[in-house]
């Protein structure tokens, strides 16, 4: 057990070194294959989407069982430098935490199970799923949660950078790409005209003054923007994509409301806008009373942890949304997430993988 952390960190560190954008996550998803299949894992398989599955049999036949999950994906295309940067107390590299240390603890459970001669009264399934991230749009949960439907124990859903941290709550997310088109033209000669560029920028500053609450919080993005041909053209087309986010659903439709209302009266004569939902995360949650949630608590308290109920877009979002009870859990603290500087702390990782042991040990044997 004392070079379990060194083994994970290894692993994560390898399935680092494989790209894995979103959609493209396949040489990744066959590298974790292989590992269940030598891990001797039981119906093992990979689906249509690319999710890969492997069960943890246990005593007991025809139960429900706990799915622990992990996402293959990362926001980083495939050019992006994966170099690694070793430090004292850190390792630097992109999507090392989010989310190469989650899929490495999918087997570091395996393994610390293994060692300590525990088999399980239910089954747990591993799975190593796609599409999370960005344009994902949680694809491969809405897979996963479809494959197994409601006779579950529950979902485990594991975040590299989240130790310390039980997610129980679903932040609901709707995602538009808007696109602006007009005749376009000479900068000079046909000054005056609409120009794409123009008439978009004209409607992020109008979607960027809606106030929006602090309670619940709310949030409104404009996360991607482009257009034009060259600096002396009237740009003929523009594009931008949005963000909306709400803790609360009833708010969240009210935003996306306000923010169809004014794509639809952006149109005029020589302009128009148009609008696409691009993705669409739904929000659901279980109480923090509830026995998964507690038992989160408990596991990660164990550890010398002080807890952190919080929200969050993850894959719970697709259990919680149907009533499922799912919380997600981290092996270790770190930080720059979603930058080429994301690093992971090593010190919590042994405390980390442990909180998860014992929660699936617990769920799995029905003491919890």
């Amino acid at each position: 057990m004392n070079n379990l952390p060194t083994q994970i960190i290894d692993l994560a560190i390898q399935i680092q070194q494989i790209p894995a954008p979103t959609f493209a996550e396949g040489e990744r998803g066959e590298f974790v294959r292989e590992l269940f299949i030598k891990e001797k894992l039981k119906d093992v398989s990979v689906d249509s989407l690319g999710n890969v599955f492997a069960r943890l049999p246990g005593k007991q036949k025809k139960t429900k069982a706990l799915i622990v999950s992990a996402h293959l994906d990362t926001v980083f295309p495939a050019t992006v430098n994966l170099q690694i940067k070793k430090e004292a107390k850190k390792i630097v590299a992109p999507g090392i935490g989010d989310n190469s240390l989650g899929v490495a603890a999918l087997f570091g459970i395996i393994c610390s199970l293994r060692e300590r001669k525990i088999t399980l009264q239910n089954d747990v399934w591993f799975v190593a799923n796609v599409g999370e991230e960005g344009l994902g749009d949680l694809r491969g949960m809405r897979a996963v949660v479809e494959r197994f439907g409601t006779h579950v124990l529950g979902y485990l859903v594991l975040e590299g950078l989240a130790f310390g941290h039980v997610y129980h709550r679903a932040i609901g997310v709707k995602r538009y790409r808007i696109t602006a088109k007009t005749a376009g033209g000479h900068s000079w000669s046909d000054y005056g005209q609409p120009s794409a560029v123009h008439e978009l920028v004209s409607l992020i500053t109008k979607l960027t003054a809606i106030r929006l609450p602090r309670e619940p919080r709310t949030t409104l993005n404009v996360g991607t923007i482009g257009g034009g041909t060259g600096v002396n053209v009237l740009a003929s087309d523009a594009k931008c994509e949005v963000d909306l986010r709400s803790e609360d659903p009833k708010t969240l439709a009210r935003l996306v409301h306000q923010v169809e209302e004014l794509i639809t009266h952006a149109s005029r004569a020589g302009v128009k806008i148009m609008a696409e939902a691009i993705g669409e995360r739904p929000a659901g949650g279980i109480s923090e009373k509830h026995e998964f949630v507690q038992l989160a608590i408990k596991c990660s308290q164990e550890q010398v942890v002080d807890v952190t109920l919080t929200t969050g877009s993850t894959d719970a979002n697709i259990p919680l949304s149907r009533n499922i009870p799912a919380v997600v859990m981290g092996i270790t603290t770190g930080g720059g997430a979603h930058t080429t500087n994301e690093f992971i702390d090593i010190d919590p990782v042994m405390k980390g993988l442990e909180s998860l042991v014992r929660f699936v040990e617990r769920v799995g044997d029905g003491n919890w």
